[in-house]
This record gives C-alpha cells, structure tokens and sequence, in this order.
C-alpha cells in the first residue's frame, strides 16, 4: 500500500512540475539585476569615484576596477567584503570564486570586476589602505 501511495504521489508532482516552467526564483531571478556600477579608478593621486555608490540588498553588482600601473594600489574594505556575498573575482578574463575577500592590490594596469549581492544593509567603504583623504575612499550604502 505504502508503495502505491509513494508511487502515485511522484506521478502527481511529476505531472504538476511538467505543467509549470517555474523558472529561477529570488537571488538566481534575472530581475534581480542592480544597476550599473561607476567604475573605480586607482591612479596616483586621482579620487576613486565621483560620488557614493547605493547599493538595494538582495541585487546582483559587477563592480568593474581599473588599474592605469602609475603606483602600487589596492582596496581594502573588510566591512564591505564582509556584508556581501562575492560570486566571482575576473581578473584578465581568468575566474576566481573565492570563500571571501578583505582586499585586492593592483601591482601593475589592470582590470578586475567582482560580482557580487548585496546581503546585510549598512554604510560601508573601500578605500586605498593607509591613506586619510576623501577622494582616496568611496562611501557604499546597502539599503
């Protein structure tokens, strides 16, 4: 009996979830897209960004960073790498999925995009380490 009853309730669900194109949901939605992102600049003596970056949690990013090689820079932000979850780091078409980031470092010109969501709501930063000016860190809000 119990194998008649297991029997028909998998034709049941199979049947149903042949009906139905459920498609992704939540995180792996395509219509979870955030916008684009301004890219952040690390050149001597350049500011970072023009302005705040504000960030909806629960939205992919593709934060894109470009090197231009005149000094030896990185970001740091462990708050920031710590309330969202990266997905992949691409450095020269190479892919990086990593546990967790605190920060990069360029040595030379570059380019590198993290894809990320957005998780714990906050006001974060990323900045060149070591350094106390304004232009020199980026100000991110997740809401």
């Amino acid at each position: 009996m119990k194998t008649l009853l297991l029997a028909a309730s998998a034709t049941l669900i199979a049947g149903a979830a042949a009906a139905h194109d459920f498609g992704f949901a939540g995180i792996l939605s395509n219509t979870n897209q955030g916008e684009d992102l301004p890219t952040l600049t690390l050149a001597s003596g350049q500011p970072i960004a023009d302005g705040p970056i504000e960030l909806e949690s629960g939205k992919v990013y593709e934060l894109e960073i470009e090197a231009d090689g005149s000094a030896e820079l990185g970001l740091e932000g462990p708050g920031f790498f710590r309330n969202v979850w990266v997905n992949e780091v691409v450095i020269n078409g190479l892919e990086i999925r990593p546990y967790g980031l605190e920060s990069v470092e360029f040595d030379q010109a570059g380019t590198m995009e993290i894809e990320f969501i957005a998780i714990k709501p906050g006001q974060y930063f990323l900045r060149i380490p070591g350094s106390t000016g304004e232009s020199q860190r980026v100000d991110i809000t997740i809401r």
